[in-house]
């Protein structure tokens, strides 16, 4: 195998990177950076090659309601279509300090989720959910902003500190990373609290991050938080900025169901998107809410 010199070893783009983080690219990092570059590659190839065809073709046939069409939507409709389909149709404005409960997936059976890929979820997702103002985001955000003057007060400090002290800094192959001494815990921290200060002189970015800020319906047609882009709402949670644009990745099926009215194809997507205006977000707790720890 060839050696990679030095000077080759310049600070590749992580799948997750920014390059405010770039000061804290170590070469060592170089080879797991490029193996997170190729299972990401690898991936969205695979959906842009394979899945993404097969999805469209079962989405026109729903779409034009042609035999088959209630299989396809028995099956939760393909999400990646659906949202290519609707655009800044899904995207909605809310207050981010009432978009507090997001879903609680841990200690949730894996095989009682809902797929990724679907847009239509079925199951009781929606009534177990988690308080995102008691979230470690939330947490780990005001802890900087109330320490800005002394990081190495913060919880997150002592959390890094010790693993480096232990013998095990922290790194990421997704970000480019790699934390091996204080100067460089706190050089993290400091970018967090940059993009705070940022948040804070310009407003929400929704470009700014990897990940839209996703959302999903439940049955009673309230938007609760799903993964990625928690630390941006964080910040916008505790700078109390008015509002934040979110996007619909799913819906609960009871409720689609509902708004649709039995209709399919565009009929069904004109009710959906009729009704998705009526949304708020969901502020109070599910009847299957887990004990707090």
């Amino acid at each position: 195998m060839q050696r990679v010199s030095d000077a080759d070893k310049r600070v590749p783009v992580a799948p997750a990177g920014d390059p405010a983080f770039d000061p804290l690219y170590d070469r060592r990092m170089f080879w797991p950076v490029q193996r997170a570059r190729l299972q990401v590659a690898l991936r969205d190839g695979a959906i842009e090659n394979l899945v993404l065809p097969l999805e469209s073709g079962l989405f026109r046939l729903w779409h034009r309601e042609m035999p088959g069409a209630d299989w396809v939507e028995r099956k939760g409709l393909p999400r990646r279509v659906v949202e290519e389909q609707l655009g800044d149709g899904l995207v909605l404005h809310v207050d981010p300090r009432a978009l507090i409960r997001s879903t609680h997936w841990r200690g949730y059976a894996k095989r009682l989720r809902p797929s990724s890929s679907a847009f239509i979820w079925d199951g009781e997702w929606d009534l177990r959910r988690g308080h995102l103002l008691h979230s470690s985001r939330y947490r780990f955000i005001s802890d900087l902003d109330d320490h800005r003057d002394d990081l190495r007060e913060t919880e997150r400090f002592r959390e890094l500190k010790a693993r480096l002290d232990a013998g095990r800094p922290w790194s990421s192959h997704q970000q480019g990373i790699l934390l091996d001494s204080e100067h460089r815990i706190l050089t993290y921290l400091r970018v967090y609290l940059s993009f705070l200060d940022d948040m804070a002189a310009r407003g929400f970015d929704a470009g700014r991050g990897k990940d839209q800020l996703g959302v999903a319906v439940s049955r009673e047609g309230r938007l609760i938080k799903i993964n990625r882009g928690l630390h941006r709402l964080a910040m916008a949670q505790r700078l109390g900025l008015p509002s934040v644009p979110v996007v619909v990745k799913a819906v609960h099926r009871e409720w689609w169901e509902t708004v649709t009215k039995g209709a399919t194809g565009n009929k069904a997507l004109a009710r959906f998107r009729a009704a998705l205006a009526e949304c708020l977000p969901e502020t109070g707790p599910g009847p299957l809410d887990p004990e707090p720890r």
